[in-house]
C-alpha cells in the first residue's frame, strides 16, 4: 500500500474510555482517526484527543448518527469504519483497504470469525446469520456478517444517502450498495473480547438485541 495514501476510520464510540488506549495506539501508518464520541460519560473524548484523534461530538444518540457525522467530518478519499472497543484488531484494517485498492471492489468488509466460544452472544450471532442469509438470497449481496469493520470510497458512501440514525444504519448500508451496484468483498476477521471495562450496547444483553431487531425491521419494512 502506498504509504502516502491517508484512509480515515471513523470510530464511533460511547463510554469506550477504557479501551481507546488499545485502538488508536494500534492503528496501521496510512489509517487516521475520527473518533465520534456519542454522549460517553467516561471522558472518551478527552482521551481521543490525548492520543492523537480528532474527535467530533455527535448529540444524537445512535450507532448510524455516530457514524454519519464521521463520515461528514472525514476528508480522505477513503474511508473505514470500525467499533472502539478492541473486539477488532485494526491492523485488519490494512487488508480491507488493500483489497479495495488492488482488486477494484466497491467495499471491503470484515466478517467476525470468534477466537473463543461465548465472544459473540447467541442471539447476537443468529440475528446477524438470519439477516446476512436473506441479503444474500434476495440481492445477491455475497455477504455473512453485516460490515462490522469496512472500508470504501467516501463519495460512494455518501452517494447512497443512508438515513437511518440507528442500529439499522448498517443493514440499510447493505442494501442500498447491493441496488447500486456495488461488488464487495468480505475478509474474514479475528473478533475477541472487548476491553475490559467496557460494555457492549447491542450483544451485551437480549434487550440490547431486542433493540437492534427491531430497527432492522424498520430498515426492511422501508425498503419494500
Amino acid at each position: 500500500m502506498d504509504r502516502a495514501m491517508v484512509c480515515d476510520v471513523v470510530i464511533p464510540c460511547r463510554d469506550e474510555a477504557a479501551a481507546l488506549p488499545l485502538v488508536l495506539p494500534a492503528l496501521p501508518d496510512g489509517f487516521r482517526a475520527i473518533v465520534v464520541d456519542n454522549g460517553s460519560t467516561d471522558g472518551t473524548a478527552d482521551v481521543a484527543r490525548r492520543l492523537g484523534a480528532t474527535v467530533v461530538d455527535e448529540a444524537r444518540p445512535g450507532y448510524g448518527a455516530a457514524v454519519h457525522a464521521g463520515v461528514l467530518a472525514s476528508t480522505s478519499e477513503y474511508i473505514a469504519v470500525v467499533d472502539g472497543d478492541d473486539s477488532m484488531d485494526v491492523v485488519e484494517l490494512t487488508g480491507l483497504l488493500q483489497a479495495v485498492l488492488d482488486t477494484g471492489v466497491t467495499m471491503a468488509v470484515g466478517r467476525r470469525r470468534p477466537v473463543r466460544r461465548g465472544v459473540w452472544p447467541w442471539h447476537a450471532r443468529i440475528g446477524t446469520t438470519v439477516l446476512a442469509t436473506w441479503l444474500r438470497r434476495s440481492s445477491g449481496f455475497g455477504v455473512h456478517d453485516l460490515a462490522p469493520m469496512r472500508v470504501c470510497r467516501r463519495e460512494d458512501l455518501l452517494a447512497l444517502d443512508i438515513r437511518d440514525r440507528r442500529f439499522g444504519y448498517p443493514l440499510e448500508l447493505m442494501l442500498k450498495a447491493a441496488r447500486a451496484g456495488w461488488t464487495v468483498r468480505e475478509i474474514d476477521i479475528a473478533y475477541r473480547p472487548r476491553a475490559a471495562g467496557t460494555k457492549s450496547k447491542v450483544s451485551g444483553s437480549l434487550r440490547g438485541t431486542t433493540k437492534v431487531a427491531q430497527d432492522f425491521g424498520k430498515v426492511l419494512r422501508e425498503s419494500r
